[in-house]
């Protein structure tokens, strides 16, 4: 059984006819690589899908499961701590509490929503500031005496104290979504996560392959008098083969999901790092099966991917991107067609190149394995189900053991 210090997982998934990841102009984002632009998939939009889906793997729902939800927001205070006190306290009070615990909380310029961090707090933390801005608005005679009580509450030895206590007593109070992808807190460095799952952006194998789609609005009831165009509009469509990477430092996961020191993680009972095995268990099956995508009612952006690659070993993770720094050109004639080409099978002949010329200069160390289809599957390697591969990943971490 491999004890592998990083987990790094390749996919290859391929979309016609969507739009995924829009710009601040509704137009696809984009890559310039190698000499060609390609259509991306930012690592946000990417990690916000697989934590938010419904699917029975979704991180949200494992993070429920366990309790160990958060929500990442700009009015957490107003909406989960304040708000339940609106009706039950005075309101200059509630007012007077809010300010401050605003102030504190997001920093800055806190008092203007929209350049607030919007800031990830698990539910123990919610809790605790709840408990003590109802303690506060039960105590204060007047909307000073509260104000004066909320300063005080988060002086250095008081409140940021008790929260440090409570993330210490409690290294999940911050969430899951914070072992796994990290927190930054600019008002409190001391609540900072280091994130134990690298994202890539996702990105096209080969050039862009962008479409204008024109499009009207017909008035159903107008369409007797006249041709019935209620509006004309247009929005980019894109097709695609993708590469998407991803890396799960074990170490450092078992370490946050557990508390232990990083480099005793493999010393735990394999019980203690269940939860740990089950995300990297779900985060296999969620990159292969869940699809990123806007404009699902007029494109149906839902794919399953041609390849899922699992990496494990013990030496710094490298991404295969370079695979692609020069564009896969797809078939483009019948001959080519006619002797087995395709672009999955140039692009999966690009990763086995990258591979074996990674393991040529520097050495084969990584464990690997595959679930794959058709003429993506790469030859040489382990080939399992997708169920299969998911679980053998998560075994690396359950099972694993330090030597001797």
């Amino acid at each position: 059984m491999t004890t592998p210090r990083f987990i790094q997982i390749h996919f290859l998934a391929s979309y016609p006819g969507v739009l995924l990841n829009r710009d601040d102009a509704g137009l696809a984002k984009r890559l310039p690589f190698g000499g060609a632009t390609r259509t991306r998939i930012s690592s946000q939009c990417l990690k916000r899908h697989w934590r938010m889906t419904e699917d029975a793997r979704g991180l949200h729902r494992l993070a429920e499961e366990v309790g160990l939800e958060a929500e990442r927001s700009k009015v957490a205070i107003e909406q989960e701590v304040t708000d339940p006190l609106r009706g039950r306290a005075d309101e200059a009070v509630v007012d007077a509490i809010e300010k401050v615990f605003v102030e504190k909380v997001y920093g800055g310029k806190a008092g203007d929503k929209k350049s607030r961090q919007a800031l990830l707090l698990g539910r123990p933390e919610l809790a605790y500031l709840a408990e003590n801005a109802a303690r506060i608005a039960g105590e204060a005679e007047d909307a000073k005496a509260a104000e004066a009580a909320a300063q005080a509450f988060f002086k250095d030895g008081d409140g940021k104290a008790n929260l440090k206590q409570l993330r210490e007593q409690n290294h999940l109070a911050p969430g899951l979504e914070s072992a796994l992808f990290g927190r930054m807190v600019t008002s409190d460095v001391r609540a900072n996560t280091d994130a134990a799952i690298h994202v890539a952006h996702a990105f096209t194998v080969h050039d862009e392959q962008p479409e204008l789609d024109y499009f009207t609005v017909v008035d159903d009831l107008a369409e007797r008098e006249d041709a019935g165009a209620a509006g004309v509009f247009d929005t980019e469509l894109t097709s695609g083969l993708y590469y998407g990477y991803v890396v799960v430092d074990v170490p450092l996961l078992v370490s946050n999901l557990t508390g232990c020191p990083r480099k005793a993680w493999a010393g735990l009972d394999p019980e203690a790092r269940d939860l740990a095995a089950r995300v990297v268990e779900n985060l296999v099956h969620l990159v292969a099966t869940v699809s990123p995508g806007a404009k699902r009612g007029s494109t149906a952006p839902y794919a399953y991917a041609d390849l899922v690659l699992v990496e494990a070993g013990e030496r710094q993770p490298r991404t295969l991107a370079n695979a692609f720094r020069d564009p896969v050109q797809p078939p483009r004639n019948r001959q080519a067609l006619e002797a087995g080409a395709t672009l999955a099978r140039e692009t999966a002949r690009a990763i086995e190149r990258e591979i074996e010329g990674l393991d040529g200069m520097f050495g084969p160390h990584e464990t690997r394995m595959q679930a794959a289809r058709g003429a993506a599957r790469l030859p040489g390697i382990d080939a399992l189900t997708l169920p299969d591969l998911a679980t053998r990943a998560g075994a690396m971490v359950r099972r694993a053991s330090i030597a001797g």
